[in-house]
């Protein structure tokens, strides 16, 4: 069993350095924050324009059924960036940064030969200078924000056309933050902050085009309030849109500030997002588009992926917090032309899956310790040595984990944690709770029925048990003569505090 320090440091093993060859494929890491897997045409979802991501799916390979290991950005995307689950990184909820020590995929690209940068949200919580996690090239939020303001010049919008005000969550009702109107932002699509992100990024190929990079591109959208230009107003009318039901059951865990919203209210909210993800759209499109141009698809493996999901009225709520489908089944789609098969893969997949796969394609030294697998034999129209028969995910601010199988998923509470995300019901300390679905027959999640399958219960509750046993650094502390549930809320509290 690894230390937690051991585990972010690759268990100290030094690295062989690798020459860079011309010949030496790309890497183009494309990274969404809050992009739900059915938020895609290609997902079947009707009425959201996704031209570009469908056309990449088109070309590659889409995973229809990958889940963050986290429903929440920070501990997703510092899970995904070390390969690791969020109790082994240390960073299980959303204000905790990474530690600089941590082995992360982008030092074990530097330390093979690549040119590496990233350009966007990282949500590493602090700026730093070159070498900073490993990238060469370092234009995270912050310094693009700084960048983004003193370059751009922005035209002046007429004054008929109305633009939404300042994001203030929490301190506005959740119908103003959640964008509930449909309005843009008040700016021109020449000079949003993701257009202006992809010239950057349009330049650093131009730069870099003649040695092996590997570039990290995370774009904010369509994180609410669901940012479009003045130019996509209009896109989608929130009448074509309804919102869902909530099921009979859902009632007490909807979180009061969304009780107040109305359908028509709630239409707008998704008509918003679906026009937010038009424009992520967009950009991904122009991305792809300059690396056409360079003449360097043909070498370039391209990861296309959402940091963890995002319910639209589903159970009656507007974020993500929590183990539904919607909220932790994510967009992931993997293209290099003639190297990975075109298909569907719907077997079960994970985000930390992802390192280890980009490892594998390309030919560099995998990271120790990491807790995913190669999805290389997908890629290449192989069967894997062994399907993953579940998949882990973990909300330790309201200290709850969940485990799905092909057929059931189960969601186990401590119920002792006050949540501090804002999302608070009517009983915020509850108790133990467990919530267990049977995804064959009742897709969306709507009828519990753990007091009548307590085999299934008890059978997945193993399975986590035994995933927090196999990955967590404290396991060896773990006090003896616990029964299971007893286990699994001790595991299930978060040690970043």
């Amino acid at each position: 069993m690894f230390t937690r320090r051991e585990m972010l440091a690759g268990v100290g093993a030094a690295l062989p350095m690798r020459a860079a060859t011309r010949n030496r494929p790309n890497f183009l890491f494309l990274i969404a924050d809050d992009h739900a897997a059915y938020e895609m045409g290609c997902d079947g979802t009707p009425l959201i324009e996704t031209p570009n991501l469908d056309r990449l799916a088109g070309e590659g390979m889409r995973f229809s059924h990958t889940y963050c290991n986290s429903p929440v950005c920070t501990p997703s995307r510092q899970s995904f960036f070390t390969g690791l689950l969020p109790h082994a990184t240390g960073v299980t909820r959303l204000p905790t940064p990474l530690r600089e020590d941590a082995n992360t995929l982008s030092k074990q690209l530097k330390q093979a030969g690549y040119a590496t940068a990233v350009i966007g949200k990282m949500h590493l919580h602090r700026s730093g200078p070159p070498g900073f996690f490993g990238f060469d090239h370092v234009v995270t939020e912050y310094e693009l924000e700084r960048r983004w303001r003193s370059e751009v010049s922005p035209q002046p919008i007429p004054p008929s056309i109305r633009t939404k005000p300042a994001w203030r969550p929490f301190k506005d009702p959740a119908r103003i933050w959640l964008n509930s109107e449909t309005l843009p932002y008040p700016r021109f699509d020449a000079d949003m902050r993701s257009t202006f992100q992809t010239r950057l990024v349009e330049q650093f190929l131009e730069q870099k085009r003649d040695a092996p990079f590997a570039l990290w591109v995370s774009f904010t959208e369509p994180h609410s309030p669901y940012d479009f230009p003045v130019e996509d107003r209009g896109a989608l009318d929130p009448a074509k849109v309804t919102a869902p039901m909530p099921g009979p059951e859902d009632a007490a865990q909807i979180p009061l500030i969304f009780r107040d919203l109305t359908d028509a209210g709630k239409s707008g909210i998704i008509a918003a997002c679906y026009t937010s993800v038009r424009y992520l759209d967009r950009n991904i499109g122009r991305v792809l588009a300059a690396l056409r141009r360079l003449k360097l698809e043909e070498n370039t493996l391209v990861v296309y992926l959402g940091d963890n999901g995002y319910q639209l009225g589903q159970h009656g709520r507007f974020e993500k917090h929590c183990g539904y489908e919607q909220s932790i089944r994510v967009p992931l789609i993997m293209r290099w032309p003639g190297r990975i098969r075109r298909g569907v893969a719907t077997d079960l997949a994970e985000l930390v899956d992802v390192a280890p796969t980009v490892t594998d394609m390309l030919g560099v030294e995998p990271m120790a310790g990491t807790h995913g697998r190669s999805l290389r034999p997908y890629l290449e129209g192989r069967a894997p040595s062994r399907r993953r028969e579940c998949i882990f995910s973990e909300y330790l601010e309201n200290e709850e984990a969940y485990v799905r199988t092909e057929r059931w998923k189960l969601i186990h509470c401590s119920g002792k944690r006050e949540r501090g995300d804002g999302y608070k019901t009517d009983n915020p300390t509850p108790g133990r709770y467990k919530r267990l679905f049977d995804l064959s027959k009742d897709p969306g999640e709507f009828h519990d029925l753990s007091s009548k399958r307590r085999d299934v219960v008890s059978q997945l509750s193993r399975l986590m048990l035994e995933r927090f046993r196999q990955t967590h650094p404290e396991a060896a502390s773990e006090p003896a003569r616990l029964s299971q549930d007893e286990a699994l809320d001790w595991y299930v509290r978060p040690r970043d505090m």
